[in-house]
């Protein structure tokens, strides 16, 4: 009685827990569907990302900083050395007509997100066809960067943070079946679902998942690869070790680093080894748990 009480009353002052089934985000919807389970689904169907608003909010202000260090003009912004735009509080790969890179391209899904989520999304934006970037190159986009349009860009970016969030964490919720059916059966399968199980235990876990998704992506792609090697979330659980006194998010951060390095040891761009692996290392160092949020209870 005690327990139900305590539940009805998070509810009602809105601490909602937020699930996402995994076969229900396979099958592309929220509320669940009527189609048969993939058997990618079935592989990992007790394992499920589950966040409080408020860790939610604490991942996505923690990926804001990884990637924008909070900045606002940061929110609409071109790299040196990158053939795209970085937009948004996960700086959402967007590529121009023409280009098509080997990295996954994520912000037409979040665009098309924000749309099924009736998010006040610009006129121009939606009007695009095809929804590719409108700056050809970086030069392009620098002589425009502090026009109006850029300058209500980064209003617009600003302003639906929260969307942000979610559209990240469901992606990454929505890839670990994937993940866990792309590697061999066995015992590396079995190992890589225990992981994950204890990863999604607890809310600096689930960040590192759901950032690291961002951050490099599933792994699952063909086209992100070095010399043959990937440096995805399905790469990274693999390379884990299996030290059940150690904790997970200490060795998914120790394989995540072996991982990013042999990728920038790999590249033929420079600019990986002396520049952005030192900063990609800096970034693992934010995968911990967090010190002033509530934890939830597993399973809670």
């Amino acid at each position: 009685m005690k327990s139900a009480l305590v539940k009805s009353a998070l509810l009602k002052n809105g601490l909602v827990i937020l699930m996402f089934c995994l076969a229900a985000l396979l099958a592309g919807c929220e509320g669940g569907s009527d189609e048969v389970p993939t058997a990618a689904a079935k592989l990992d169907r007790d394992i499920e990302l589950i966040l409080q608003p408020a860790e939610l909010d604490w991942v996505g202000q923690k990926i804001f900083q990884n990637e924008c260090a909070g900045q606002f003009e940061c929110l609409v912004h071109w790299n040196v050395g990158e053939a795209f735009p970085s937009l948004g509080i996960g700086h959402f790969i967007w590529y121009p007509e023409g280009v098509n890179g080997k990295f996954t391209e994520s912000f037409p899904d979040l665009v098309q997100y924000m749309i099924q989520r009736k998010a006040s999304v610009p006129g121009w934006l939606q009007s695009l066809d095809p929804l590719d970037a409108p700056w050809p190159d970086r030069s392009s986009f620098l002589e425009l960067e502090n026009s109006d349009r850029v300058a209500e860009f980064r209003e617009f970016l600003a302003e639906t943070q929260g969307v942000q969030a979610r559209f990240m964490f469901q992606r990454a919720g929505g890839s670990l079946a994937n993940i866990i059916a792309a590697v061999p059966e066995g015992e590396v399968r079995d190992a890589v679902i225990g992981h994950l199980r204890a990863l999604a235990s607890t809310p600096g876990g689930v960040y590192a998942l759901v950032d690291y998704v961002n951050f490099k992506g599933e792994g699952l792609s063909e086209s992100e690869r070095y010399k043959g090697q990937g440096w995805g979330l399905r790469q990274v659980l693999v390379e884990m070790d299996s030290v059940d006194d150690h904790p997970a998010l200490d060795r998914f951060r120790e394989a995540a680093g072996r991982v990013l390095t042999r990728r920038a040891q790999n590249a033929d761009n420079e600019i990986e080894r002396t520049r952005w692996l030192a900063g990609w290392m800096k970034r693992l160092e934010t995968y911990r748990e967090p010190d002033n949020l509530l934890v939830h209870p597993v399973g809670g």
